[in-house]
């Protein structure tokens, strides 16, 4: 079965410093039809003006991954990470027990533009911990790169659930396929560009629920950057 979800359909919010569109039921914004898709709860756009971010605040028993598509975006957490990330790089911030967090634009003159993901782990109460990697677009070219894995397979980031996460980037003639072990289930967001997934065709922002499919086809790309979720059903 194929779920389309229109970028336009999705929540948004613009604080002024922050423009924020929501795949899932985040904070002001709740559709029923939209909370969430197996462990995947959140996934929002999130465009952060020069010299602005998100101050301290608490998360716990939630995966954090941020995924920059441009500009810079820095962290610092109670447990001693400082770090800046730029595209290319994913960040994974284990909340386990509890930590606390900052994440800002870098710049002073420029906005960056990055994706929040969050993960229901499979388990709880866990140290925290945090992680990053870099991913040279090499890698993902005409591809799909693991990026996050529940064992840090092929060198990407570890999450605590049986969650594979992929990357890719699509151009005319470029394909990629994912094969989905049966009862599992596929989610794909597109970051920017056009791309076919299944004889669906998507645009910036727009996804594809896959469930009972048997496989993720992927085609007829325009300066596509996408996501792949192979998510437990």
């Amino acid at each position: 079965m194929k779920v389309i979800r229109r970028s336009e359909d999705r929540g948004h919010a613009d604080h002024g410093w922050l423009d924020s569109y929501h795949s899932f039921s985040f904070a002001e914004y709740f559709d029923e039809q939209h909370v969430e898709f197996g462990p995947l709860r959140v996934l929002n756009e999130d465009r952060v003006a020069a010299g602005q971010g998100f101050g301290t605040h608490s998360h716990r028993d939630m995966e954090i991954l941020s995924y920059v598509l441009e500009g810079e975006l820095s962290h610092q957490d109670s447990i001693g990470t400082g770090s800046t990330i730029r595209p290319g790089d994913v960040q994974r911030m284990s909340a386990g027990s509890g930590v606390r967090h900052s994440e800002f634009n870098a710049s002073r003159t420029h906005g960056v533009h990055f994706l929040q993901i969050w993960i229901q782990p499979n388990v709880t109460g866990i140290p925290p911990s945090y992680e990053e990697k870099h991913f040279d677009p090499a890698e993902k070219r005409g591809r799909l790169r693991l990026i996050a894995s529940p064992d840090g397979a092929l060198g990407s980031v570890r999450v605590q659930q049986d969650v594979r996460v992929y990357s890719g980037m699509f151009d005319a003639g470029e394909t990629a396929s994912l094969v989905l072990v049966q009862g599992r289930r596929a989610y794909v967001h597109v970051a920017r560009g056009s791309v076919h997934v299944n004889d669906v065709e998507l645009n910036t922002g727009d996804a594809l629920k896959l469930t009972h499919e048997p496989v993720v086809e992927i085609g007829r790309g325009n300066k596509s950057e996408i996501l792949v979720f192979d998510l437990p059903g």
